[in-house]
């Protein structure tokens, strides 16, 4: 497999306005639903961690296919529409795009 080919794991990071985090994981709940249904999209899950002070700071893991397809999706109308509606409930945010080099999956319960 390629470089250019291999799985890329996605890790945004997000600051919420206090008081709306609520609000903020029922839209990302929404939408991550849409994007699970995306070819390319391999899942993801939405963290949260308390900072000192009680502030929620949340972080989006995202599996794709490839980067190729992630930055397709990154510059489709609807991711567009997606930022849209979670901007107002940010108050700042980074993203980072890592190449899944080794995944180790869980190993299945045993039998009995």
């Amino acid at each position: 497999m390629t470089e250019h080919h291999r799985p890329v794991r996605v890790i945004l990071r997000m600051d919420i306005t206090p008081g709306r985090e609520t609000e903020f994981e029922a839209v990302w709940l929404e939408i991550g639903k849409l994007i699970a249904t995306r070819p390319a999209n391999r899942g993801q899950a939405l963290t949260r961690a308390t900072e000192p002070g009680g502030t929620h700071v949340y972080y989006v893991l995202t599996d794709w296919s490839d980067e190729a397809a992630f930055r397709a999706f990154e510059t489709s109308p609807e991711h567009v529409e997606y930022r849209r509606r979670l901007q107002p409930l940010r108050t700042a945010g980074t993203m980072t795009v890592t190449d899944i080099v080794h995944d180790l999956p869980a190993p299945a319960p045993a039998a009995g």
